[in-house]
């Protein structure tokens, strides 16, 4: 799983709580790392903010969908409501949670998510 989120603090804290959960998990803090990230190594499912500076969510997600349509993005916001939910659905994304967000639906929507990418 990668996590991408331009809060060092959230991205560093998603981690470690995923890991605990099981998860094999990797944070970045930009579309961009998370784009050349995924040029070296597989990921199933990828958690990614919508607001970032540079490259924001919806794009990163347009170009993860198309180079590797098979990865499920959860798309996570504490901004942009219903109108950037269905953006992100429109270009593939496999959910839309609103922050702040409980960790048990984060968790429970990436177990989700590997279910849909084939991985158990």
């Amino acid at each position: 799983m990668l996590v991408v989120d331009d809060e060092q603090d959230f991205v560093e804290t998603l981690v470690k709580r995923m890991e605990r959960r099981g998860f094999k998990v990797t944070g970045v803090g930009s579309g961009q790392e998370a784009l050349l990230l995924l040029g070296k190594e597989h990921f199933d499912v990828i958690i990614l903010d919508v607001m970032m500076p540079g490259m924001d969510g919806i794009e990163t997600l347009r170009e993860i969908k198309l180079a590797w349509p098979k990865i499920q993005v959860i798309l996570l916001s504490g901004h942009g409501g219903e109108e950037m939910g269905i953006r992100g659905m429109a270009y593939g994304a496999y959910a839309y949670l609103l922050k702040p967000v409980a960790l048990k639906t984060i968790v429970e929507t990436a177990y989700t998510a590997f279910e849909e990418a084939g991985v158990r």
